[in-house]
This record gives structure tokens, sequence and C-alpha cells, in this order.
């Protein structure tokens, strides 16, 4: 099942003819930023999946076009990113495990705009990646029985600004508001029979940037969720951004359209406006792939993809 929020948090179903309503199974849910909506329904599974699955077999939908898409977890209590988590097309071997956490005020809805911050830095990037929903709580989970505690999959992009000033950290230039588009819909984790094995694909104004496949993770989603709840305690409708193959890597900026699609969970755009209209060259950013690449920084670099 494809499930979205919608309008004010209505829970939906995603289907190619609209979206169906199923807002009156979770009418005695009280709603304030539309978190307690998916938080019911992914700890309510074994209640809520038959019912969804009979409106999914045959309640009329509403077209797209009149409905408003909303974030699937407007806001998570973790968004937990892991760092350098691709081999770069087999080039790279897994080094030290590490991640960042992006602010849940960094959710951003689909088709919606995000705004570059007036900030020194020396590029924005689009950063395409897979997105495991958490299902359940844990903690210290082992690898061998990770994959339990996934409710499902959703798209997101982690925008990062690459901060100009020293002393950082890297990621706070990665959890500006806005900065983590994700949708359209979380597609439960029995549609995905392999996670590991998916193509994710980014344009930006049509044009071809990322295109590359999940099976080339550094560490897969097992290890990352180890290693996740080693630190934090897991909480159903946490996000686990599992990290990007930063070769198709490029930047965006005011006025652009930035589109993912990683099937079978669908495609997800926003746009992009930058008060100051700074602009780059609207192309893949060679010189920071190559960066990733060789792990060192390339000249005049003072910051590097994370």
């Amino acid at each position: 099942m494809k499930i979205v929020l919608f309008d004010d948090y209505k829970l939906g179903l995603l289907q190619d003819s609209g979206v169906v309503d199923a807002s009156a199974l979770v009418s005695g849910v009280q709603v304030r930023n539309g978190q307690e909506v998916i938080e019911e329904v992914i700890e309510g599974w074994d209640q809520y999946r038959p019912q969804l699955e009979k409106l999914a077999g045959g309640a009329s939908t509403i077209p797209l076009a009149q409905v408003r898409l909303r974030a699937p977890t407007p806001r998570p209590v973790t968004i937990f990113n892991m760092g350098s988590n691709y081999r770069e097309n087999g080039v790279l071997q897994p080094g030290v495990i590490w991640g960042f956490l992006k602010s849940s005020a960094s959710v951003l809805d689909p088709g919606g705009t995000v705004t570059l911050p007036k900030v020194d830095t020396n590029i924005f990037h689009h950063e395409a990646e897979l997105v495991a929903v958490i299902g359940k709580r844990g903690k210290d989970v082992p690898a061998a029985s990770a994959m339990d505690y996934v409710f499902g999959y959703t798209c997101g992009v982690d925008v990062s600004a690459r901060l100009a000033y020293p002393g950082n950290g890297g990621a706070i230039g990665k959890t500006y508001e806005g900065f983590a588009p994700i949708g359209p819909c979380i597609v439960t984790k029995d549609e995905v029979p392999d996670p590991h094995n998916l193509q994710i694909r980014l344009w930006v104004d049509g044009q071809p940037r990322h295109n590359f496949n999940t099976s080339d993770m550094a560490r897969y989603i097992p290890e990352c969720i180890e290693w996740m709840s080693s630190i934090i305690p897991l909480i159903p409708g946490d996000l686990l951004y599992t990290g990007t193959n930063h070769q198709g890597i490029g930047p965006i900026q005011d006025g652009e359209t930035v589109e993912i699609e990683i099937e079978p969970i669908g495609r997800l755009s926003f746009h992009v406006v930058d008060p100051l209209k700074r602009c780059w060259p609207k192309a893949i950013d060679e010189v920071s792939a190559k960066d990733v690449r060789e792990r060192v920084g390339g000249p005049g670099r003072k910051a590097r993809p994370l």
C-alpha cells in the first residue's frame, strides 16, 4: 500500500487514479501537526491494515489535482542521516560508520518550496536518497532483526548548504527549514522485496543528475539501523536517510524544480527559491563528485559533501 497524508493531514491511500480518503478510520486522533495520524497507523498497523486493504479494493478516489499531498511523516522525532554510505560506483571501501541528525523543521511537503537561507556558502547541493520509515520502538537492535523495525519507505532529498565558514560541523548546513523534502507516500515494506536493489533518479528542471542503484550502499539498512539504535531509541515514524551516491550531485538554485523518483515509491518534486539569486553552473558538480571518490578536498573547496 501507498499511504499518504493530504490536505489538513487526512489519512489516505495513493492509487493511480488519485487518493482514497481513509480519514474516517482515524477520526478519533487529535491532530496538531499530522505526525499523530501516521504514528497511530504505524503503531496500530495490525488493526488498520485489513481496513485499509478493504478501502483500497473498491473505494472511490479523489483526483490528485484536487488534493494537497503532505509529507507522510510531518514531524518525526528523529531524522537520522547516514554519512558517506555509498561506494561511489564501487570505487570506495566502507570507512568508519557515521551520520548526523536533521531537525524535524527541515521536513518539506511534496510540491513544496525550499527557500535557500542567506548564509555564506560555496554551493547548495541536492542528494537523492532512499528513506526508511521506522515501524516500531526499539533500542540496541541487532542487524539480524533490524528489518522487523522497518514499516516502509519513501523518497527523500538531503538538501545541503556547503557552508564557507569554519567550525560549522558540516551537518549544520543540512538542517535548515525545508532541507528534508520527503514523499509522496510511504510504501509499506511488503511492496519492496529488496530495498537494496532500487534505482534512484533525480532531475533538476528536467536535466538528469543522480542515477544510481541502492546496491551500491556501503552498509545496508540492517547495519544502519543497528548503529542508529545504539545511539537513540527507535520511535515509529522516525526517518532513516540511507545516504547518496555523490556521482551525479549538483547545485540547486533560484527558480528550479527538483524531482526524485524511486520505484515502486513514485516521484517527489519540490521548488527552489533564493532571495539572493545566487548562481552556479547548471550541471553535475564533477569537482565535488571527484572529491568524494578521492576522499580529499579539491582546490579552494572549504566544504566537502557528506
